[in-house]
């Protein structure tokens, strides 16, 4: 009983941390978050995506971008309670934020549930999961990739289940592999990561998977036909745009780094043949796998894109570094219960964000994120132990636990009032803030215009349009014009009267029309009358309405 209270206590604090001002914090909607929600609101009017495709399950074709369906479908609903607005489309993910600190608790309970610490470790993983970090901020915004690492702990955590209890646990292997197939619906992370963990998990229990060979047969079954509606997208070009766009292998600036090297060596043969990117690729892949380690990107500085991290907080807090590193000696010395499948699913899960070119990449790695907490968490419960066995003071021993609690809450402290206090003012910029207020504006000034010319330095503004004017699908579908490149990416350039421009003054307007530009300040044309300027959270100024 006290542990299920514990456990309740537990999941409220990380429904606290996720839900808190969710709307608000943080400031606005990247321009994926609101893709996800203007095609979850069409979607929901007309059964439709916003290019007019019937109820897909394939693909969500947005910006081009092809991106797995499931978090759209789970947005359906929130957006037809609350509208289309902010909370709702953030609501899906907060929730199953919340949803994986539960699972996570079962997952670390049922890995360690030979030890008779295991219920500890479970505890003190799902409470480290509740107030990270990483974990809040990736479940406060439109992240899809924030359902791989709660479909891939279901799917370990129902496969252990059904290998460990042949009788009727056994049929939760179907379940297992039906929440594998939905981690491949969720990121693209997961269409690498799910395969290579099923496959490892059904090498391990082979003799076990054979002994039961109708339920295996079924699962597989069921993971099959659960793939078939976006089967055939997955075989296609398009479903690799998005790799081929990240990925390592296409980085120009290897290539010239190469050539450079061979250049400064004469062009001898020796040189050519240690710098061939037949060489030199796998230890660019080597590198950024093992980027992802750096203890001070985990537990100091965090991610360098401030949507992911804030500064000065790394990805787990500081002062479990020690307790991460006891963890991963003690988890190599004792191999209590299963607990390979913590390096299974913290190895394999870094394998995306090791062939693209951005490095470290703490989105790419999620389905890393409880494996990482239940190595600190391990070291936490065996620290603690160790600390009781020491022949020292019972004073000592007390206050070397408050120096540890202290530092621990005062580390969270610090994330809370600097994320929940500060964060909104000071990167909102990095949060698109600006085509709000614009947007706000260009409401009550539209119908003095023919034409509305909007820049798109900012980055596809159609979509932001879409959403705040809650724009009918089929006005928009009717009135769009739109340009598919080669490489598969989309352009919308106009919808009815609103024009979405990268170079907005390259031609000589149309006199004979009354245009409302909105434009970035550095591109507002000499002898322009200034309407309105629009500002972000910090003060600087992001874009402006005139008349030229």
């Amino acid at each position: 009983m006290r542990i299920k209270i514990i456990l309740l206590l537990i999941v409220l604090i990380a429904a606290v941390l996720r839900l808190w001002n969710l709307g608000t914090i943080p400031p606005s909607l990247t321009w994926d978050e609101v893709a996800w929600g203007y095609n979850a609101y069409s979607i929901g009017i007309d059964g439709k995506d916003e290019f007019g495709r019937f109820l897909p399950f394939d693909y969500i074709e947005s910006f081009g971008d092809f991106k797995p369906v499931l978090y759209v479908y789970l947005t359906v609903l929130p957006i037809k309670i609350f509208g289309l607005q902010e909370f709702a489309v953030r609501l899906p993910s907060a929730v199953i934020g919340i949803l994986t600190v539960l699972v996570v608790f079962f997952l670390v309970r049922q890995i360690f549930n030979s030890s008779k610490n295991a219920v500890m470790y479970a505890i003190v993983t799902a409470f480290l999961l509740a107030v990270s970090p990483w974990h809040i901020m990736l479940s406060r915004g439109a992240w899809e990739a924030n359902l791989v690492p709660f479909f891939i702990s279901l799917g370990v955590y129902f496969f252990l289940l059904s290998v460990e209890k042949i009788g009727k646990r056994k049929w939760f292997l179907p379940v297992s592999a039906i929440m594998f197939a939905l981690s491949i619906y969720s990121f693209n992370s997961g269409r690498v990561v799910a395969p290579i963990i099923v496959g490892i998990l059904g090498f391990i229990h082979i003799k076990k998977l054979w002994n039961m060979k109708l339920v295996s047969i079924i699962a597989v079954i069921v993971g099959i036909v659960a793939l078939l509606p976006t089967l055939p997208h997955l075989l296609t070009p398009e479903a690799t745009l998005r790799f081929r766009e990240v990925n390592l292998f296409s980085d120009i600036s290897v290539i010239e780094r190469i050539n450079q090297e061979v250049a400064n060596d004469h062009f001898s043969l020796f040189s050519r043949l240690i710098h061939h990117r037949f060489f030199t690729f796998p230890v660019e892949v080597l590198k950024h796998y093992f980027d992802h380690f750096n203890f001070s990107y985990l537990f100091i500085t965090g991610d360098p894109n401030p949507k992911f991290s804030i500064p000065d907080v790394g990805l787990m807090y500081v002062w479990q570094l020690p307790f991460f590193i006891f963890g991963l000696l003690q988890l190599f010395k004792r191999r209590e219960g299963k607990w390979w499948v913590i390096f299974i699913i913290l190895l394999v899960g870094i394998m995306p964000a090791a062939l693209a070119t951005d490095s470290p990449h703490s989105l790419r790695i999620a389905v890393s994120i409880p494996a990482f907490l239940a190595v600190s968490g391990y070291g936490v419960v065996l620290a603690y132990e160790w600390l009781k066995n020491q022949k020292i003071s019972v004073f000592f021993k007390k206050l070397i636990s408050f120096i540890v609690g202290f530092c621990l809450l005062i580390n969270i402290i610090f994330f809370v009032h600097s994320y929940f206090s500060h964060y909104s003012d000071v990167y909102s910029g990095a949060w698109q803030y600006g085509y709000k207020p614009s947007i706000a504006y260009v409401q009550q000034h539209e119908k003095e215009y023919d034409e509305i010319h909007i820049t798109n330095r900012l980055g596809r503004p159609y979509v932001y349009y879409l959403f705040y004017n809650q724009t009918p699908p089929s006005e928009f579908r009717s009135t769009m014009k739109v340009k598919r490149e080669s490489f598969g990416f989309v352009n919308i350039s106009q919808v009815g009267k609103y024009h979405f421009i990268e170079e907005i003054h390259e031609h000589e307007p149309d006199r004979t029309k009354k245009i409302l530009y909105i434009n970035t300040p550095s591109e507002v044309p000499t002898g322009a009358k200034i309407l309105e300027n629009f500002y972000d959270l910090d003060g600087t100024l992001s874009l402006v309405a005139y008349e030229f």
